[in-house]
């Protein structure tokens, strides 16, 4: 039995779509640290992770693949200290958002524990395209331009 999403014929050239979806599934679902993704204007996107307790230079942010990759690790600062209780956790972590193509990295902040990443999703250009129909007796296809003139 064959559970490939895109295994029907008739998606044709959907490989890449169907391993984003493999990588999306393979990312942590430890919840760790916590997020919001909001939408902050018609082509942008903030994602705000909650890392209180890390600072700007134990953070580390990657685009690798159409994957936005965060990573975090604390220096052990708790050596020659006594805790009575530890519940905040000096812990390392990853988190992997799979963002689309043409998705740009705009910037990054970290404000009061929490780090913003900004993102745009350019709008694209609007195509048309005009295919002329070849007339019977005809020998070769017309062919076809952007302004839909015949060549």
């Amino acid at each position: 039995m064959n559970t490939r999403v895109f295994a029907s014929p008739l998606f044709l050239g959907f490989d890449h779509l169907e391993q984003m979806i493999e990588r999306a599934a393979k990312t942590s679902s430890d919840g760790y640290p916590p997020y919001n993704i909001e939408q902050t204007g018609p082509a942008g996107l903030r994602i705000t992770l909650a890392v209180a307790g890390f600072t700007m230079d134990e953070l580390q942010i990657t685009l690798e693949d159409n994957q936005l990759v965060i990573r975090g690790r604390q220096a052990d600062d708790g050596q020659g200290r006594v805790f009575l209780h530890r519940g905040i956790a000096a812990r390392q972590f990853q988190r992997a958002f799979v963002i689309a193509e043409g998705i740009e990295v705009k910037g990054a902040w970290l404000d009061n524990g929490l780090l913003h990443i900004d993102l745009a999703r350019p709008q694209p250009e609007a195509r048309i395209q005009h295919i002329k129909i070849a007339r019977p007796g005809r020998p070769q296809p017309a062919t076809v331009d952007q302004g839909g003139n015949e060549e």
